[in-house]
């Protein structure tokens, strides 16, 4: 049978990314609390084209995932961006996991169960050297903030609303998601919780109230925590309040290189 993928292209014209995008599949990840976790994540398999090929084999980008569903972690990337050069006959390879994450977080005081969904994401790229090039971790934490503005001006009560933190890390060595979460939820005027009983509430309320931050505040603080961990070299940070006074959000970023845990 004619392989029309194999063909020459007359156009010599180099792709930098082609493959598959958000695919859909059950995959296995590390937990922190329980040994493994299955989730569904979206994905994202791309490699170089050379110029003289007219294209790339779609099908071996979902037999390669399907062979390393059952366990995708920072451990393994390196191992299925090599397999798709390899396979794909490619100078680099790129690979996206998006998937949503769950904890167990209980309620402040009740201690009612409940589990909170975080989303994360894998990112890899692998050039011609055969070794990762970049490697990032991602997760979105959802917060809760209080206005400092708000709080010093009113005679009582004070604005609040849910934010979303977004932060991507590189690393040296192996890291817990969960220990990402915990640093990123420590930065907020108060955690999210998925259930909540009255005094639980109560909890949450005066917390927030005790611990007024901006957006600005936010990421500052994250940054100030992952620019003292050595095992950290690079960070992302960028944060949304979903404004409850204004239709609108308040956001801000920050990106920096961390050698030697000194941002």
């Amino acid at each position: 049978m004619k392989d029309v993928q194999n063909m020459y292209d007359p156009r010599n014209i180099d792709i930098d990314k082609v493959g598959v995008k958000n695919v859909k599949y059950p995959i296995i990840v590390l937990d922190k609390a329980n040994g493994t976790q299955h989730t569904i994540a979206d994905i994202s398999m791309y490699v170089s084209l050379p110029r003289d090929y007219k294209g790339t084999h779609m099908s071996r980008f979902v037999e390669i995932l399907h062979q390393h569903k059952n366990m995708i972690n920072m451990k393994d990337f390196p191992i299925i961006l090599s397999e798709m050069k390899e396979r794909l006959n490619a100078e680099s390879a790129h690979m996206e996991v998006r998937f949503p994450y769950f904890i167990r977080k209980d309620a402040p005081v009740s201690g009612t169960q409940g589990y909170l969904e975080y989303n994360c994401a894998l990112i890899g790229h692998m050039d011609n050297s055969n070794s990762m090039k970049e490697f990032t971790v991602s997760v979105s934490v959802p917060i809760t903030t209080l206005c400092p503005c708000s709080k010093e001006i009113s005679d009582w009560g004070a604005h609040n609303q849910r934010g979303i933190v977004t932060v991507g890390v590189r690393f040296k060595r192996f890291f817990w998601i969960e220990d990402l979460i915990a640093t990123i939820e420590d930065c907020s005027s108060c955690d999210i919780y998925s259930v909540l009983k009255r005094q639980d509430e109560k909890f949450v309320t005066e917390k927030a109230f005790q611990n007024p931050k901006f957006v600005e505040d936010v990421v500052r603080d994250v940054a100030e925590k992952l620019g003292n961990e050595p095992n950290i070299t690079y960070f992302v940070i960028e944060a949304e309040n979903f404004e409850s006074i204004h239709n609108h959000s308040a956001y801000a970023f920050l990106e920096r290189k961390n050698e030697g845990g000194n941002a």
